[in-house]
């Protein structure tokens, strides 16, 4: 028998770690190949590992609830066809620290440290740490060895480095750290030396009482996820905010001479935020250093426009993608729109349908809301919150009407935008929509 390993995959672009929430088999079951052994959660999608082999299981390594970074080994699978000396060199291989331990059980024993074991180690003893984790140690002076880890063999994830940076660890001694790099190949994002030198510390988090009566409600992972994702949005990107107000009483009108027909016909709705997305793809084409992200020592500007859209569940926020945005007619986008939404509501979302965005269009009106400062979509630079219509008395060649009006709240990463370059933008999307009629818009 040969034992091969199944590492957590990488399920987006962007994605560094995943999140076991359900272990859908057990140690000592049979899988085929392509059979489902869990599912996992990221801050972009929930997703299902199927098997590379068809064997037994024999060992689940990470445990429900435990986020590994991608490539690590989740668990192990015995495959017929191979002897049992090829499985015991490869049983040794995935664990060079018991090895080490086997042969060296004289060794002087070492003082128990305060905390948890920091790493895991390759046979030469030296430290390992994944390319995320690195990164922001160095981007925020963290010393790796004071920070406690929750992974696999005590090894320092990325969800423990956030940890110490919301809560507060003590910063690195000036004199470099040895730490051995991952032998793969990592890319650097630099940060700027200011923001290195300032990093805040936050204060560890308060310890709250509880009375008779409060309700103790456990962490999801996606919700973690979302967390994790948040944090270093508002950590790493400077956020500034904008605002404009759009009269879109024309669009009002034209849509609700329409919905009722369109719907009957297509069947599906068609709602104002396909009419905003819309807009919003037209004015990226036009203003296309909105539709840009930054990579440290560059700005990357993105060619295809793909939109982001949030959309909510009970206890989670999704953020599928509608691809080639200003390729697409109204019609197509509010059929996307439908589309996605339903799948993210049914849990049918798939990994690829939440790939690529370049820019986040939010409809917080939905919801009844009329000003709102979103964080940004990391990496994007810029999230665009579209707030409830409402009716609101306003100024009309020189008379007071009552007319509907919507706020548009835009939220930018300050490294790669300024106000004069969205405040342009944002002028822009506000006369496609305030010129949105019968005349001079078609739907299909």
């Amino acid at each position: 028998m040969m034992i091969e390993n199944i590492k957590m995959p990488q399920l987006g672009e962007s994605v560094t770690e995943g999140t076991i929430s359900t272990w859908l088999v057990k140690v000592g079951d049979r899988v085929n190949k392509y059979d489902p052994l869990a599912e996992v959660m990221t801050d972009k999608v929930n997703a299902e590992v199927p098997s590379s082999f068809s064997g037994v299981i024999k060992e689940l390594i990470a445990n429900e609830g435990e986020t590994l970074a991608v490539g690590e080994i989740i668990c192990t699978i015995e495959v017929e066809g191979a002897s049992s000396e090829v499985a015991a060199t490869t049983i040794e291989e995935t664990k060079p620290a018991e090895k080490a331990a086997l042969v060296a059980p004289a060794q002087t024993p070492v003082a128990a440290a305060p905390v948890q074991t920091i790493a895991k180690t390759d046979e030469s003893g030296k430290v390992r740490f994944s390319p995320a984790v690195l990164r922001l140690a160095q981007e925020n002076n963290l010393d790796l060895s004071l920070i406690p880890g929750t992974g696999n063999e005590g090894r320092v994830t990325r969800k423990d480095v956030l940890n110490a940076i919301a809560n507060g660890v003590p910063q690195a001694a000036p004199a470099p750290v040895a730490v051995e790099a991952p032998a793969q190949p990592v890319v650097a994002q630099t940060a700027p030396a200011a923001q290195v030198a300032t990093a805040p510390t936050a204060a560890p988090a308060p310890v709250i009482p509880t009375a008779v009566g409060d309700i103790e409600i456990p962490v999801t992972g996606v919700r973690k996820a979302i967390a994790s994702n948040m944090l270093r949005s508002k950590h790493e990107a400077p956020h500034a905010w904008m605002m404009i107000e759009v009269d879109v009483t024309n669009l009002v009108n034209y849509r609700n001479s329409l919905k009722d027909s369109f719907k009957k016909k297509e069947g599906f709705s068609l709602t104002f935020f396909a009419f905003f997305v819309k807009a919003v793809a037209q004015a990226l084409k036009e203003y296309p250093m909105i539709n840009s992200m930054w990579a440290g020592d560059k700005i990357i500007q993105k060619k295809d426009i793909n939109l982001s859209i949030a959309v909510a569940t009970d206890d989670a926020l999704f953020v599928p993608v509608i691809k080639n945005a200003d390729e697409k007619t109204i019609k197509g986008i509010a059929r996307e729109i439908t589309e996605l939404a339903t799948k993210v509501r049914t849990g049918k979302l798939k990994s690829d349908e939440m790939q690529g965005g370049t820019f986040t269009v939010n409809n917080t009106g939905s919801f009844g809301s009329v000003q709102s400062a979103g964080i940004i979509n990391y990496p994007q630079a810029a999230i665009l919150q579209i707030e409830s219509i409402v009716k609101r008395p306003a100024v009309v060649n020189g008379m007071i009407g009552v007319r509907d009006m919507v706020n548009l709240c835009l939220s930018l990463d300050h490294r790669v935008l300024d106000g004069f370059i969205c405040g342009k933008f944002l002028g822009r999307v506000k006369e496609i929509l305030e010129n949105t009629t019968k005349e001079n818009t078609n739907v299909y």
